[in-house]
């Protein structure tokens, strides 16, 4: 088991990979503990080499790494990118690209949707993985033999189903799909972190806008506190309190203190003289620089209706062309087609539109309806017999 610890040894495996046409690429990483992601081991895998990158190695540069990274006569295949790829931007400040992903390229050859790797080795490869070491830290020092050969499998299999679904790709003329799923991975605002808009990953509800104003100033605080001592948010205060706060918009220790969600104590701590601040500026915001509160309207039952005819629709769409449902359209997609009569959605542009979108809109307006045959859901002319 070849693992790189030094830095020449990394520059010379990623010289020879960079002379093939692609590299499997997986990391292990840690982050329960921090903001950042913690990156612990690097497997990368060409057509006739395969290495292990220990990043944690004492005085080893990964600029080799990176380089490659960034070289875009090298296709980077991952499975699952998006954490990958937050690490490498992380990291390096860059994108690998260009980018093939394993788990989308499944979905647009019809292997299901999100299918997991364990799953997609089996029915590619017909083997059969052992997990045994998924929950390995992979931060502690020495890694047995067994670990190392766990994480070098996720790029020796992983090189083989890139080679199969590539091939399917061509085959069927589905390559330019993939190119399309591949914009939100390849854009760095997937994976800017600006505490500005930190409130936008929050599920939960304000009572009005005033206390929008105050939630939008407390997450940005926490962000930027999570970011600067490089702990997770809740280890800065929990999504709870953030609402409780925002709703309640204490202006005085005394106010905060009586708060449920927080500790004793809490109220008399920098964070809370803080958070105070935080809750002043929130609530002299001019009402201007806050976004609407968007509340759910209930459906109609015309809606709603066509919402479940829609949903067959697509199931059967996607069985006849062999893709994932969920990669041509989502639930929202399917409300807003039923609700609108514009929907700028993904389902209405480019081949999902050819697959999917213009049958959706002749169904919604009765020019098309929904039949069985020899168990098979057909889509007919309404017109027609």
């Amino acid at each position: 088991m070849r693992v790189i610890t030094t830095t020449s040894a990394l520059t010379e495996t990623c010289s020879r990979l960079a002379e093939g046409d692609f590299v499997a690429v997986d990391t292990e990483f840690m982050r329960e503990q921090t903001f950042w992601p913690d990156l612990c081991l690097i497997q990368l895998a060409g057509l006739d080499e395969e290495a292990i990158v220990d990043p944690m190695a004492a005085g080893i540069d990964l600029k080799p790494f990176y380089d490659l990274m960034a070289d875009t006569r090298v296709v980077k295949v991952f499975h699952a990118a998006r954490q990958d790829v937050e690490i490498v931007f992380c990291e390096a400040g860059l994108i690998p690209t260009p980018i093939f992903d394993t788990q989308i390229a499944a979905m647009v050859c019809g292997f299901g949707e999100s299918v997991s790797y364990v799953n997609l080795v089996k029915k590619i490869t017909g083997r059969d993985l052992d997990k045994s070491s998924r929950f390995t830290d992979w931060s502690r020092r020495p890694l047995t033999d067994k670990q190392l050969v766990y994480a070098l499998g996720d790029v020796t299999h992983l090189r083989d189903i890139y080679i199969v679904l590539k091939t399917e790709l061509e085959n069927t003329g589905r390559a330019s799909w993939l190119d399309e799923e591949m914009a939100d991975l390849t854009a760095p605002s997937t994976y800017e972190s600006h505490p500005e808009n930190a409130w936008q990953r929050l599920k939960m509800r304000v009572k009005n806008r005033k206390a929008l104003a105050v939630l939008i100033e407390l997450a940005a605080w926490r962000e930027r506190l999570a970011q600067a001592q490089d702990v997770p948010r809740g280890r800065i205060l929990r999504d709870e309190a953030l609402y409780d706060i925002a709703n309640q918009q204490p202006t005085s220790p005394d106010k905060l203190s009586e708060l449920r969600t927080l500790s004793d104590g809490f109220a008399r701590s920098q964070r809370a003289r803080d958070i105070i601040d935080a809750v002043a500026r929130g609530l002299e915001r001019d009402p201007k620089t806050v976004p609407p509160l968007t509340h759910s309207q209930p459906m109609t039952a015309e809606a709603t209706a066509t919402i479940e005819l829609l949903k067959v629709l697509l199931k059967a769409a996607a069985a006849r062309h062999r893709v994932a449902p969920r990669l041509i359209a989502n639930s929202e997609d399917l409300e807003r087609i039923a609700s609108e009569a514009e929907p700028d959605v993904a389902a209405m542009k480019g081949w999902r539109r050819q697959l999917f979108g213009d049958d959706a809109l002749k169904l919604k307006r009765g020019e098309l309806a929904l039949t069985l045959s020899k168990g098979e859901v057909l889509a007919i002319s309404s017109g027609q017999s």
